[in-house]
């Protein structure tokens, strides 16, 4: 007896398997600011064809449909979703969240660049503005030590207060990064995403323009991953994995029963 079926059911394992591993991620981030769920992507192995639809059976007349046996499932892909994550309000006025489509740009030590939804921003020692890490935001923002008030509007532009003036200074300009496929982008941990081939290449615009988002200034984007989903997927992948685990079981006693007996 062939053991087939139990290949069979070991690649069910293993997929579902990984899917649990990105289940648990997306639960291990639920607050991790800006992050944006994961999704798995499954698709079937090669079948084979034991007899095609419409062979010949006799003359005349052919087969109406054929003999195709499946050889399992892989997980082909886990897809970033990008849908709105709720806006808290922090009251700091150097964090930003995002409402609708964009992403901050970061300049990386290794000089490259990452985006990244985490608006959670402060000013290093030389008043630039940069990430927790202090990786600096681009284009490039630096804010006056004595300012009395910082204001970041909904387009983009950062305005600040001196002392002993009335009349606010525009200090610089916020820009988004938008991509044509943001879903073809990598995400490389520190809440960064990198750019690929997939995403196509950064187009900075102004918040607010060309269908980006808007900045909200004193506030911070939350995990989209909702944790009732997330556990009843949890739920159903478990089922699953038991069902294809039964599957191995059932195939072994079977061959063992052939083993013994014939």
């Amino acid at each position: 007896m062939s053991n087939a079926a139990m290949h069979v059911a070991k690649t069910g394992v293993e997929a579902q398997q990984l899917k649990m591993q990105v289940i648990a991620n997306n639960l291990a981030n639920v607050n991790t600011t800006g992050f944006k769920k994961d999704r798995v992507s499954f698709e079937t192995l090669v079948y084979q064809v034991k007899k095609m639809a419409g062979a010949q059976t006799s003359e005349g007349t052919e087969a109406t449909s054929g003999l195709n046996v499946g050889t399992g499932t892989r997980v082909v892909s886990t897809e970033k979703l990008f849908a709105q994550g709720a806006i808290s309000s922090t009251d700091n006025a150097l964090d930003l969240a995002i409402s609708g489509s964009g992403f901050f740009q970061i300049i990386l030590p290794n000089g490259q660049f990452g985006y990244s939804r985490d608006g959670s921003f402060s000013r290093n020692s030389e008043g630039v503005l940069c990430t927790s890490d202090g990786f600096v935001l681009q284009p490039q923002i630096t804010i006056p030590a004595n300012v009395t008030n910082i204001s970041i509007g909904g387009s983009g532009a950062v305005t600040v207060t001196l002392p002993g003036q009335n009349t606010p200074t525009n200090v610089g300009q916020i820009q988004l990064a938008t991509f044509t496929n943001p879903t073809g982008l990598t995400p490389i941990g520190s809440n960064f995403l990198s750019e690929t081939s997939a995403s196509g290449p950064a187009a900075l615009i102004n918040p607010m323009e060309n269908g980006s988002g808007q900045l909200i200034q004193g506030s911070l984007e939350n995990s989209n991953v909702k944790v009732v989903q997330e556990l009843v997927d949890m739920i159903e992948t478990q089922r699953a994995y038991e069902v294809s685990s039964k599957a191995i079981t059932a195939t072994d006693e079977m061959l063992r029963y052939i083993n013994q007996n014939l």
